[in-house]
């Protein structure tokens, strides 16, 4: 009776058993990590301590050797971490993953094997038909960066790059101002008795939205120019003080720019090109020595004097009147556009082992879902689709199809 009773016992455990096994769907994941080759490109997606909490959960951490140098990260705060340092660059593009910063290069994906996953920015306006075609047929998925959302709906990784280019325009704008650059040799503002710097921000989007709150910390005097009245509201009620702003009227922006000290242009366009709102004319009426950031310059720029300067030769003069056009302004400041990014990514990752692979993540994370360009070579990017006249997948069906 009792060896009745203890098989009746085991048949009720094995669906049980059975129930928990399908339940862990937990992957290992082979992460590589390579060098950037792109010009002037500091910034590197995973911090150590990312990678630290990367290794805790299981997962193999491929990084080439002084990939992390540009943002003062050292191979051995890596290793350290349990990050295994390679040499052959090779060898860390036969991970299963491959996260990095700039957008892939024809090099770069002959390395790559069939199946694997990319992380990387997409940088559409110079991408080529050979490159898309080359990962398509290695079978790639890619997620573009850009393109990335958060739970809120917005594009969790412009933003990020957006505050901080917005607060850095400024303090790159304090430097030029001062002696030492041959500027007008001011100080932004905050001094009791004198009268502070004037700055305009062209654009009321995160770029300008964290450059005025910079140049208000600092003491400066602010005006605001937008097409829209909902940013210019929108960009107010969240600085919490009344700031100077104006919907963008030639006669009014004309005078503001003339008599200003700083100019900061940050009118960004959705598609193609940013439009170019500040005449040469109106330059060449400012005053000497001021200061023109044209931070939209990787749209081709909101200023017509402007022209792609990088950060070995950052400015030119021109009407006597100071240049700068960096595109990639945030590797300027390499190590917080890294910890910004590690803290986008990191997350993903985790998730990807978690839930049971990519597949799992793009099927229930409707953020990341947005990312996807490439679905096992199949592409599902509308807006690449049009620019390369072919036919894009709809993504869900081809999750579903595999699920």
């Amino acid at each position: 009776m009792s060896e009745l009773s203890d098989i009746a016992r085991q048949a009720m455990l094995q669906p049980q058993e059975a129930m928990l096994e399908t339940r862990a769907r937990k992957n290992s994941l082979f992460i590589g990590i390579p060098k950037e080759t792109s010009f002037q490109e500091n910034r590197i997606a995973l911090t150590p301590l990312s990678v630290a909490l990367l290794v805790n959960n299981g997962h193999q951490v491929f990084i080439e050797s002084n990939a992390g140098l540009a943002a003062n990260f050292t191979d051995s705060d890596y290793s350290e971490q349990g990050a295994r340092i390679i040499h052959d660059r090779k060898e860390v593009f036969q991970a299963d993953i491959i996260i990095k910063i700039g957008p892939p290069t024809m090099d770069e994906v002959s390395m790559m094997k069939s199946g694997q996953v990319l992380f990387s920015t997409l940088q559409m306006s110079s991408m080529k038909t050979d490159l898309l075609e080359a990962m398509m047929k290695k079978k790639i998925t890619a997620l573009s960066f850009e393109y990335l959302r958060d739970e809120g709906g917005s594009l969790s990784v412009v933003r990020a790059m957006s505050e901080i280019v917005g607060a850095t325009s400024i303090l790159i704008a304090a430097e030029y101002l001062s002696n030492v650059f041959e500027g007008k040799g001011l100080m932004l503002g905050g001094i009791t008795g004198v009268p502070p710097t004037e700055i305009v921000i062209l654009g009321a989007g995160t770029v300008g939205e964290y450059a005025a709150r910079t140049a208000i910390a600092l003491g400066a005097e602010v005006k605001v120019f937008d097409s829209s009245i909902y940013r210019l509201r929108r960009l107010q009620t969240n600085i919490g003080a009344r700031v100077f702003t104006s919907v963008i009227q030639p006669i009014v922006l004309h005078k503001a720019i003339t008599t200003c000290d700083v100019v900061i242009g940050a009118i960004r366009a959705t598609n193609g090109r940013s439009p170019c709102i500040v005449s040469e004319e109106t330059v060449s009426k400012m005053k000497a020595h001021s200061v023109v950031i044209d931070v939209s310059i990787d749209q081709g720029g909101c200023f017509e004097t402007s022209k792609v300067t990088n950060h070995t030769h950052p400015v030119f003069r021109k009407y006597d009147v100071i240049h700068y056009c960096v595109p990639n302004i945030a590797s300027r400041v390499a190590r917080t556009a890294t910890y910004a990014l590690t803290n986008i990514f990191t997350p993903i990752l985790v998730d990807i082992g978690e839930m049971g692979g990519i597949m799992n993540v793009i099927w229930e994370k409707p953020g990341v879902r947005n990312a996807i360009y490439l679905y096992q070579g199949q592409l599902t990017n509308k807006d690449l689709a049009v620019r390369f006249n072919l036919v894009p997948k709809d993504l869900d069906l081809l999750i579903v199809s595999q699920r």
